[in-house]
Formats: C-alpha cells, sequence, structure tokens
C-alpha cells in the first residue's frame, strides 16, 4: 500500500515573508497614502510562509504586494481605474512600450499648450477610462493626489509644470512599469474591482490579509466613502478570518489621535514614525505615527527600531 506523505502543520509563530526586498517596488501610479517608505517595516514585522494567497481588498497603488511577491494573490479596489491599469500590465495589453510613446506625445502638447492640455486629458479620460491618460494625470496632477468627484470623475487640477515629462522622468515611470512586469511574470495574480467584504470569504489558513482601509468620516483618496459601519465591519470580519492578517493605519500627529485603533482587540501593535508629504502648503506637512496591528502569532521577534504596545491590555473591540 502507498503512504502518503503526511503535512507538519507550521507553527504562525514561524512563518516567515517568502521575501523581502532591500528596497521597495515602486509602482507607477502616484496616490497619497503610498507605503513605499513604510513597505520596510511592514514587512519586516510580519511572518507568513507563502503557501497561500496573499489577499489584499484595499490595493491602492499596490506597492506592498509588488515588494512582497508572492506566487499567488488576490488584489481588489473599488477604484476600477487602478485595477485596470495593472490588470493590462499584468496581461501584457498595455506595455512600457506605449506608456513611453504616450507620455512623450502628450507631454510635449503639455510643454507647448500647458494646464489647457491637462485639462482636456482628464476630461477626455473622465469619458473614456483610457488606462494611459490616468498614468499621465497621475504624473501631472498637483501633488500626486488621487481624488475623485462623487460622479467617479478625476478631479485634481494640474501641477502648474508643463515641462513635467521630460526624457529622464518618462524613462523613471517606464522603467517602473517595466519592472513591475517582470515581477508580474509567471505569478497567479487576479485583479478585481468590487467591495472589500466580497475577498475576505473562503480563505484558508495559509492565506494572509493585508489592510489599509482609507481613513474614516472623510470622501476617501481614491473612489469610495469610508464610513464607521465599514470600520466596524472590518473589525468583526477581520478578527473571524482563518488566516493572519495585519492592518496598517495612523495613529498619531501632533493634533489629534486616531481613535479609531481603539476598537481593536487581541492584535499586536507596533509603530514607525515617517514623514507625511501630501498637504497644499508646508506646514500641513508633518511627521505622523503610523500603526501596524497584526494578528497574535503572525508577528515577528520585536525589531530594535520599532515601538511595541502591549496591545491585548490597552485594546477592546469597542463598536
Amino acid at each position: 500500500m502507498e503512504k502518503r506523505a503526511t503535512r507538519i502543520p507550521q507553527s504562525p509563530a514561524n512563518r516567515l515573508l517568502p521575501r523581502i526586498n532591500a528596497s521597495p517596488a515602486i509602482p507607477p501610479l502616484k496616490c497619497q497614502g503610498i507605503k513605499s517608505k513604510l513597505v520596510g517595516f511592514i514587512l519586516e514585522n510580519i511572518r507568513w510562509d507563502g503557501r497561500g494567497q496573499w489577499v489584499e481588498p484595499f490595493l491602492g497603488s499596490g506597492v506592498v504586494l509588488f515588494s512582497v511577491q508572492p506566487q499567488r494573490a488576490i488584489a481588489s479596489d473599488v477604484n476600477p481605474h487602478l485595477i485596470t491599469f495593472y490588470q493590462h500590465l499584468y496581461d501584457g495589453s498595455l506595455t512600457p512600450g506605449m506608456a513611453r510613446e504616450h507620455l512623450t506625445r502628450e507631454g510635449q502638447k503639455l510643454l507647448v499648450e500647458g494646464e489647457d492640455h491637462y485639462y482636456a486629458i482628464r476630461q477626455r479620460f473622465n469619458q473614456t477610462a483610457n488606462p494611459l491618460d490616468f498614468l499621465f494625470l497621475s504624473r501631472a496632477c498637483f501633488n500626486g493626489v488621487m481624488r475623485f468627484n462623487r460622479k467617479g470623475e478625476f478631479n485634481v487640477p494640474f501641477c502648474r509644470k508643463p515641462d513635467r515629462f521630460r526624457q529622464a522622468y518618462v524613462t523613471k515611470i517606464v522603467n517602473q512599469m517595466s519592472d513591475l512586469a517582470k515581477i508580474m511574470r509567471d505569478k497567479e495574480w487576479q485583479f478585481r474591482v468590487g467591495d472589500w467584504r466580497e475577498y475576505l470569504t473562503q480563505l484558508s489558513e495559509d492565506d494572509f490579509v493585508y489592510l489599509d482601509p482609507p481613513y474614516i468620516g472623510r470622501h476617501a483618496d481614491y473612489y469610495n466613502q469610508w464610513s464607521e459601519r465599514d470600520a466596524a465591519d472590518l473589525v468583526q470580519i477581520s478578527h473571524s478570518l482563518p488566516c493572519g492578517f495585519a492592518l496598517s493605519m495612523w495613529k498619531e500627529n501632533k493634533y489629534r489621535s486616531n481613535a479609531y485603533l481603539t476598537h481593536w482587540r487581541g492584535v499586536e501593535q507596533r509603530t514607525i514614525t515617517h514623514f507625511y508629504h501630501v498637504g497644499p502648503t508646508e506646514d500641513l506637512r508633518n511627521s505622523i505615527e503610523e500603526a501596524l496591528l497584526i494578528k497574535q502569532g503572525y508577528a515577528t521577534p520585536t525589531p530594535k527600531n520599532a515601538e511595541i504596545d502591549d496591545a491585548e491590555e490597552q485594546m477592546s473591540l469597542a463598536f
């Protein structure tokens, strides 16, 4: 009789991320809240063996996914333009060469016509949803902000730099797309548009979920409204997951603290301070303390440069 190999269960405490790069894989799309400066901190604090799926229901810029580089992943967002861009890059219908040609051509027109051309591209994008126009707007809008009105129209003003798309700058963007195309090659990744709840069901204990939800009580940066009910649902659903998870969220700055972090329980909290560059004026761009909440058993040993809070005692489920 043939003997079947017995799988020895692995303790979550022994799980390691499959890949941690010395530097993050920077995506070509710019948007506020990008975690490029926090990727190292996030990944060095998480344990996961890579056997299941890496799941991101709030993809945003995608910098964490692209830096982890798992073999299998589900990446979703309610913003269809983000997902369409990365889906097309993944399946090859959008190429770095196409981006170089588009940005060079439209950049030359921008240099001659100035902001009028930017607003013409913005109007065209809001009518056609062309992913190359989306890339152009992401790189030519004010302060790299990604914002849509309630009709789903991109409404960020021009950055007032008509010489934006110099050859070196275009090459930088194209190289970022080329790097991502190489990362995605031979990977089993799914890009989906939809509500985050849809992608936190039917997961296995081998999966890992990374959560980077929008802020509460404001029109969200990418595409949607994030309510207190959404925040409460995220707490409840996350604690019922069969797999590990980690949540990124701002903790405090010199003006206020994030009261919603107190609604989590039974998680380990690790923090890091960094400078926040998004803001209309310099006085509004300040340092901020970021928190990473990790399911018990899925955090690495305490890093020397991280501040650790006793989350088990300090946090309670208050919704």
